[in-house]
């Protein structure tokens, strides 16, 4: 007896809740080269609520895939229009399909094979992931791919070795050893406690204008009493000559 889509939808189980997968990062270099990627531009996003930002979470394709467990999830991917929400992992047939739109992998000894091989033909042909990157703390070596038909072609970098990210709306580059994202005017894009440090900078240069401008008023209204009080003192009404 055939099941319609109502009583197949009902004996289907609740993914909603799959646990992430993933082992931890493999160094400090890579744990603090994903928290900067992750804080920098949840910040830059800070009044957007359509994007998730996955951070050495699994991604779940397939019911085949979660059987077998044989993928590990990127390091750090990007989906965009979708609501802005806490997820224990990425399930793609709990999410209406969608599939990351960026994924950066960072290198290491025992990944970068795997990154540079098999998951990059997965995130092309399986993904459909519009651009993906990679990126080693290690060596520094950074490549950018944007997705034309089913294969991914090679972005060709800036004269400063940057990558433009049409997902992102920013170039991905290196700086103090380090991924980072710059805005299309070359601005590097801060972590929140950066931009905490340039606020408070800013206020105190203020303050220094203002103080500056404090004492200056203040010689001057020095200068003119000294003034004022010679002219008293010649029988000169300083009233007169102002």
């Amino acid at each position: 007896m055939a099941l319609t889509a109502q009583e197949i939808e009902a004996l289907m189980p609740d993914c909603t809740e799959l646990l992430s997968d993933e082992p931890e990062m493999e160094s400090s270099l890579h744990y603090t080269q994903l928290l900067i990627l992750v804080t920098c531009l949840e910040w830059l996003w800070r009044d957007r609520e359509d994007f998730f930002i996955g951070a050495n979470l699994t991604i779940y394709y397939s019911r085949q895939q979660l059987k077998n467990r044989d993928f590990r999830g990127p390091d750090f991917f990007i989906v965009k229009n979708t609501e802005k929400r806490p997820r224990a992992s990425w399930v793609i047939w709990e999410e209406n399909g969608k599939y990351p739109n960026l994924i950066i992998e960072l290198l290491s000894d025992s990944t970068a094979q795997v990154d540079k091989g098999l998951k990059k033909q997965l995130y092309a042909n399986q993904f459909h992931t519009p651009e993906y990157f990679w990126f080693s703390p290690t060596t520094l070596e950074l490549v950018g791919w944007r997705l034309a038909g089913s294969e991914y072609e090679k972005i060709k970098p800036s004269e400063n070795g940057w990558y433009w990210s049409q997902e992102l709306g920013l170039y991905l580059g290196i700086w103090e050893n380090k991924l980072r994202y710059f805005s299309v005017e070359g601005k590097l894009i801060p972590t929140p406690e950066e931009a905490n440090l340039e606020e408070i900078r800013k206020a105190e240069i203020a303050l220094q204008r203002a103080e500056i401008e404090r004492q200056r008023a203040d010689e001057a209204e020095t200068k003119a009493a000294i003034l004022a009080q010679k002219l008293k003192e010649l029988g000169i009404d300083p009233d007169l000559i102002k």
